[in-house]
């Protein structure tokens, strides 16, 4: 499945893995990259050389091009933007934010630009700032979320963009890769799947959780409080939570209860104070798979259903 962004990243595969903070790592990464498609490590909130540690340590462990996830809001974005430059990383996937004020220094470093959009005025306004691509995502996604589904989102962002345009939130199998294409995308982005591989470093009550997850698992705090939404698996941690955004409970007093959660998630596998980010497709996710089956299936099942569909059409 060759596209334009296939030919943009130098891959085989238009799939890139999510940059999930705390998940997202050099192990992950190349194990991705490895399999055809384009892995990434997450900056998130982690001091700059702890991230170019993990940069130089995908570098071992393979030789395709992998990017760089930075959350703007961060306050280590700035380093992370540098960082960038200086390790030579082949992309940067952005969040939370416009990475205007850092586009002249990636283009001038051969770096391409994929930012993240939830709508369709982020999506032109990249455009115009230089971006090579945009990850539209929908509300499906896990982690911190938009408000417009997937469904909807791709191809409102298609239609106003010239740039091409991936797909996230809600794809974990060839009948979602096929979807995305069909609404316009060129590629997809995936993040609760790969929680779910053989490479991911999370804890093993993380992996659990995704895998035992149905479909109304799924919990969003922050919805009432003026916070980021972010979307989880339901536990007693997103109860808590909800009940005293219910309460009203103000920002800063729900903040204390976040911070730090998606750690404990992932290093300790705190069932009681974790913050187990999957998005609504973790019900499909039923086990565990090296990231190279994950990515030849879904394109063989996705492939395969185009080409009957356009049989059936005549096409």
């Amino acid at each position: 499945m060759k596209t334009r962004i296939t030919e943009l990243l130098g891959i085989q595969y238009p799939v890139l893995q999510g940059g999930m903070a705390w998940v997202a790592e050099s192990t992950l990464a190349a194990a991705v990259s490895n399999a055809g498609g384009a892995g990434i490590i997450a900056g998130g909130s982690a001091p700059a050389e702890v991230i170019r540690g993990e940069i130089r340590k995908a570098k071992t462990l393979t030789g395709k091009p992998f990017g760089l996830n930075i959350m703007l809001m961060s306050p280590n974005a700035d380093d992370l933007a540098k960082l960038a430059v200086e390790e030579g990383v082949a992309f940067v996937t952005t969040g939370a934010g416009n990475p205007g004020k850092y586009m002249a220094a990636w283009k001038a470093a051969g770096i391409k630009v994929i930012p993240v959009v939830p709508s369709v005025n982020l999506a032109r306004r990249m455009e115009r700032a230089g971006a090579d691509a945009v990850i539209a995502e929908g509300t499906e996604s896990g982690g911190h979320i938009g408000q417009t589904t997937t469904i909807c989102l791709v191809p409102q962002v298609v239609d106003a963009v010239s740039i091409p345009v991936i797909a996230a939130g809600g794809i974990a199998d060839g009948r979602g890769l096929a979807a995305a294409m069909m609404l316009g995308a060129e590629g997809i982005q995936m993040g609760t799947v790969f929680l779910a591989s053989e490479e991911c470093q999370i804890h093993p009550n993380y992996k659990e959780l995704v895998l035992g997850a149905k479909d109304t698992d799924s919990a969003v705090t922050g919805l009432i409080c003026g916070g980021a939404p972010c979307r989880q698996v339901k536990s007693r941690f997103t109860k808590r939570v909800n009940d005293l955004e219910h309460q009203g409970a103000t920002f800063e007093e729900i903040e204390q209860q976040t911070l730090g959660s998606l750690r404990r998630a992932v290093k300790e596998g705190d069932l009681e104070n974790g913050s187990f980010m999957a998005g609504q497709i973790a019900g499909m996710v039923r086990e565990i798979r090296p990231c190279r089956r994950i990515i030849e299936e879904i394109f063989a099942q996705g492939e395969a259903l185009l080409k009957d569909r356009a049989a059936q059409l005549g096409l």
